[in-house]
């Protein structure tokens, strides 16, 4: 965060308050937001729940899986099927 901040020429809590005014999520959220997506775009593609994970950066396959049912409603492997059936024509 500091390194974000000293590039845009502000303290942290500046850039904390201008990103969320923004973005409408602080950049942790935001951050794990962009992980998730990158996750499902993995499964999407046929890899499995548990290297989607560790790939995005999660060391806790619970907690990925906890974070990706609350952004996305469902598990991760249930979530890969159900988007793999939509997709298919």
């Amino acid at each position: 965060m500091a390194d974000l901040a000293a590039i845009a020429h502000m303290s942290v809590p500046s850039f904390h308050r201008h990103f969320k005014a923004v973005t409408t999520m602080t950049p942790v959220q935001f951050q794990k937001q962009v992980r998730l997506q990158e996750a499902r775009r993995r499964l999407l593609c046929a890899e499995g729940v548990a290297s989607a994970g560790y790939s995005v950066g999660y060391e806790s396959l619970s907690q990925f899986n906890r974070d990706y049912r609350r952004a996305f409603g469902a598990p991760p492997g249930q979530d890969a099927i159900s988007l793999r059936v939509q997709l298919l024509p």
